[in-house]
């Protein structure tokens, strides 16, 4: 399992969403295509035929549960996934 699919998989189960780091969420956002701009300590995240807009901050090295949530729920509805060997 790769470094993505590891977090996707912790992303849709749901347990942990105060221990994904924010590091990885923004990673795996860039990986999606997503163009991240940054507005003080708001990291904004766009992606055309995603209506949308993802608005994350850190909290300490960690992103906010809440805004995990709202990344399982974009990759849920627009059915996002890794593909095999990226």
């Amino acid at each position: 399992m790769g470094k993505y699919e590891k977090i996707i998989f912790q992303i849709l189960r749901g347990t942990i969403d105060a221990n994904i780091p924010f590091p990885d969420l923004v990673g795996l956002l860039k990986h999606f295509g997503f163009e991240e701009r940054i507005k003080g300590s708001h990291h904004i995240f766009r992606k055309a035929g995603i209506e949308e807009k993802i608005n994350l901050q850190k909290d300490g090295n960690k992103a906010k549960p809440y805004q995990v949530k709202q990344v399982r729920n974009i990759l849920i509805t627009y059915k996002l996934e890794v593909k095999i060997n990226e």
